[in-house]
């Protein structure tokens, strides 16, 4: 794939989670996001989107996310559990974005907030239609999906440079 490869990537917060007594990296998903996991899976199924790569915090929560959503994908990608995802600051998301190989096309990383939302915010220069104004109004709630499209290289990712193409939350879905 050269430099002006278009690519996308899909931005996930993770399901509602439980907060049962132990240590935060290990909460479950509540029920609520158990049903939730999946419809987002559908709503990744129905981008048409084959992504060739998954970065997923190692968290039990965005494990276990993932583990539902993916299950309604046509084909499953390469799953990468990325412990610096956890916790992670814009700045961190963004230096393991641009460590990405440029042979992969599509990317879906599966994190956490603040770090979702502000990668997502981070990344859009423009929007299609409302997608921006209907994230900034929802705050990017728990199972929230954004995809963002932009041209080049991986180690170009930075500030402004994609469209948020797509948004999606659970409440949307109904």
């Amino acid at each position: 794939m050269s430099a002006d490869t278009p690519r996308r990537i899909a931005i996930l917060r993770h399901a509602k989670a439980d907060w049962p007594d132990v240590p935060d990296h290990d909460r479950p998903l509540a029920e609520r996001g158990r049903k939730d996991a999946p419809a987002v899976g559908l709503k990744l199924a129905a981008t048409g989107i084959a992504f060739d790569l998954a970065l997923c915090s190692t968290a039990a929560r965005t494990r276990e996310t993932w583990k539902l959503a993916v299950h309604e994908l046509p084909q499953r990608p390469r799953t990468v559990y990325e412990e610096r995802l956890y916790d992670a600051s814009l700045g961190e998301i963004i230096a393991l974005l641009n460590e990405t190989s440029d042979e992969v096309g599509d990317l879906i990383v599966i994190g956490h907030n603040p770090g979702m939302h502000a990668l997502a915010d981070a990344l859009t220069g423009s929007a299609e239609g409302d997608a921006l104004a209907r994230m900034n109004r929802s705050g990017f709630p728990t199972a929230a999906l954004a995809v963002v499209t932009f041209t080049g290289s991986w180690k170009t990712v930075e500030h402004g440079v994609g469209t948020l193409v797509d948004y999606w939350t659970p409440k949307d879905h109904g």
